[in-house]
């Protein structure tokens, strides 16, 4: 029974109790200024993507963060990479509130500050800032998708996979938290194949998507590694996000897309291996914005 209460606090705060209880009428009074903090990486509830008002505030942080793209045709994604870590003053920065006294000593009963606790909560905020890019309209336009379930869907794992390979990266700590984003990532995707109108096979579309998330995991693996081909990482975007059959990849200008998309993913590859654990491991990253990008010749 503990346990279950300690699952249930841990993320109160980083939800802001959302469907549960009114952030006006939080059990803890010290809670209501840390809710209103990360209201800012709260998803809104009808269109499960950041307000209006968020997304200017991402913009300004990219700005900040110096990761926008305003470059168009075969130099976009170009750039030298830099850290995705948000600045410390950004106004999307999430903290871990301070507690003492009282509602410390109520929130350490409850396993608040246990390692499965923090990591559920900070996992949750680092999965918002996945689809907080895998949402918005300008990765579609500048990549030239139809938003539809099958490319959301692909465009997840190619971010999931661009996580979870740095998380790897530091050892089992990373791979133990790796898990819990897994976790928050498959919730969501339930929710997005129920959303699709799958109702009554749901648990049958579960296990195949699963599958295809590991085979493309594997296959961008791969595709990444020094020995691979120079255009490995394109067919294998291809295969994942573009082709609806096994369709050969095409070539020259009708290849744009597909490329600028493999520069991308390697740019952004590159970008998380320049940000620090610390802001990784607390969700305190922005991927690069795509605002003012164009990747027409």
């Amino acid at each position: 029974m503990l346990s279950r209460w300690s699952r249930a606090i841990s993320l109160c705060p980083m939800a802001g109790l959302g469907e549960r209880l009114s952030r006006n009428k939080l059990p803890f009074p010290h809670l209501q200024n840390y809710s209103k903090a990360v209201e800012r990486t709260t998803l809104d509830k009808d269109n499960n993507s950041f307000s209006k008002k968020d997304c200017h505030r991402a913009e300004l942080d990219h700005n900040d963060i110096g990761s926008s793209f305003q470059v168009s045709g075969n130099m976009a994604f170009m750039s030298k990479p830099c850290s995705l870590a948000l600045s410390p003053n950004s106004t999307l920065s999430v903290q871990e509130p301070e507690f003492k006294g009282f509602y410390r000593f109520i929130l350490r009963l409850l396993l608040y500050y246990s390692k499965e606790s923090r990591y559920i909560r900070k996992a949750d905020v680092l999965y918002k800032r996945i689809i907080y890019q895998v949402d918005r309209p300008e990765i579609y336009d500048t990549f030239s998708l139809e938003k539809c379930f099958r490319t959301t869907y692909a465009l997840l794992v190619l971010h999931m996979w661009l996580c979870l390979s740095r998380l790897k990266a530091e050892g089992k700590e990373g791979i133990e938290f790796g898990q819990y984003l897994y976790e928050v990532y498959n919730h969501d995707v339930e929710i997005r194949v129920a959303a699709a109108g799958v109702n009554l096979l749901l648990t049958t579309w579960m296990k195949d998507l699963e599958k295809i998330f590991y085979g493309n995991v594997a296959a961008y693996d791969a595709a990444i590694l020094p020995e691979a081909a120079k255009d490995e990482l394109s067919h294998v975007i291809w295969r994942n996000v573009f082709s609806d059959e096994d369709a050969p990849m095409p070539k020259g200008s009708s290849a744009t897309a597909v490329q600028a998309l493999a520069r991308y993913a390697r740019r952004e590859y590159a970008c998380l291996t320049l940000t620090d654990k610390e802001a990784l491991f607390s969700g305190n990253i922005m991927f690069s914005s795509l605002r003012k990008c164009s990747i027409q010749s």
